[in-house]
């Protein structure tokens, strides 16, 4: 695999190093486990879910943090009595999941039924931040010149 050196733009792009920073995360994305395996849903607009299957979890051993941008899933098997497996496919390996969230993305609820967790996001974009439409008005500024006149 190719990898790229993006420490140059860190010190050359004001106010981009986020977008590096994304991209260097992206790059080390094959580092990231499968384990357990996730679907991310798009529900409506600005409205997510990430459902993750973690079959032979307890709700006490599974955790959910969120920290700046990023959401972390740990889920942490308590030791349980030797048993004596003559298949095993079912994996209940300890583990760490982290996704990178973007602006304004927040975690509204969770819930876990059947061994499925379901974690419900909302991305809600403060109304400062949203675009509005600027009147031209050609009057305002002839009364702003004559007064300044």
């Amino acid at each position: 695999m190719r990898t790229y050196d993006f420490a140059p733009l860190y010190r050359s792009a004001i106010g981009f190093d986020r977008l590096a920073q994304v991209f260097d995360n992206a790059q080390r994305a094959d580092a990231q486990p499968s384990y357990p395996p996730y679907n991310i849903e798009l529900v409506a607009e600005n409205k997510y879910r990430i459902t993750m299957a973690v079959a032979g979890f307890d709700r006490s051993e599974l955790e959910i943090e969120t920290e700046r941008d990023t959401l972390k899933i740990t889920g942490r098997k308590q030791a349980e009595e030797q048993r004596n497996f003559l298949h095993r496919g079912i994996a209940t390996r300890n583990f760490e999941h982290r996704f990178q969230l973007t602006d304004h993305v927040q975690v509204v609820s969770a819930s876990f039924d059947n061994g499925m967790l379901n974690i419900d996001l909302v991305r809600e974009v403060p109304e400062a931040l949203k675009p509005r439409k600027i009147a031209i008005d050609g009057e305002n500024v002839h009364r702003l010149e004559r007064n300044a006149a």
